[in-house]
């Protein structure tokens, strides 16, 4: 009875590929001077690691396996870099006046695509590092967790079989883009406080910046 009680189906692989997919389509919005590499080239690598992890583990995220975990990371590493260089430059911009900041309309266009690949890229750093990934919480969730969710700080809940899905961790990424400070998912792990932390930072910079030059714009 203890045995069955501990089968964990794994999470589904598509909103976590999903995510990945908005990425990479923002990324191709993005204005030249605000990505970090040529145009094709982000597209393509992230594009070619998202079909090795569906390929390697397709359909439910169960399999756990160094090369898969490998390019996870390697994946999550490079939308993550992207995001915050694309987030210096867009600041660059708006402190030397760059071509997007001359239009309102373009400057919230860019600061929104901006703001919106920094959460995807931290909802995915979240949901890959919290526990040991998505294939290792489908076994087995760690006793003290990382990123402590309501159920699991709510005994009421009688959640100790849960599993925090990707869309726990895009809530996550949102809500401290937003409040710039966690809500209801408490970071106890080292990593996971100065994830939360650059986040914030990096969200408010490019909140506070876009709207204040945008006004300034309109005006």
């Amino acid at each position: 009875m203890e045995q069955h009680a501990q089968v964990t189906v794994g999470e589904s692989r598509w909103p976590m590929a999903g995510a990945v997919v908005a990425a990479i389509v923002l990324t191709l919005l993005l204005p030249d001077d605000l990505r970090l590499a040529p145009g094709w080239v982000l597209p393509v690598v992230e594009g070619l690691l998202l079909v090795a992890l569906i390929a390697g583990d397709p359909g439910r995220i169960s399999r756990r396996s160094t090369a898969l975990r490998a390019a996870s990371i390697t994946l999550v590493g490079i939308l993550a870099c992207s995001a915050i260089w694309s987030t210096i430059r867009l600041v660059d911009d708006l402190i030397h006046g760059g071509k997007e900041t001359n239009s309102a309309a373009s400057l919230l266009q860019a600061g929104g695509t901006v703001w919106a690949c920094t959460v995807l890229a931290f909802s995915l750093l979240y949901f890959e590092l919290d526990g040991g990934g998505a294939a290792a919480r489908a076994h087995r969730m760690p006793v003290t967790p990382q990123l402590a969710f309501p159920q699991h700080l709510s005994p009421e809940l009688n959640a100790a079989h849960w599993r925090p899905r990707y869309v726990d961790y895009l809530y996550l990424a949102l809500t401290n883009a937003t409040a710039f400070s966690p809500t209801d998912v408490m970071p106890l792990a080292s990593w996971a406080k100065i994830a939360m932390g650059i986040q914030s930072l990096v969200s408010l910079l490019i909140l506070g910046l876009v709207v204040a030059r945008a006004v300034n714009v309109f005006a």
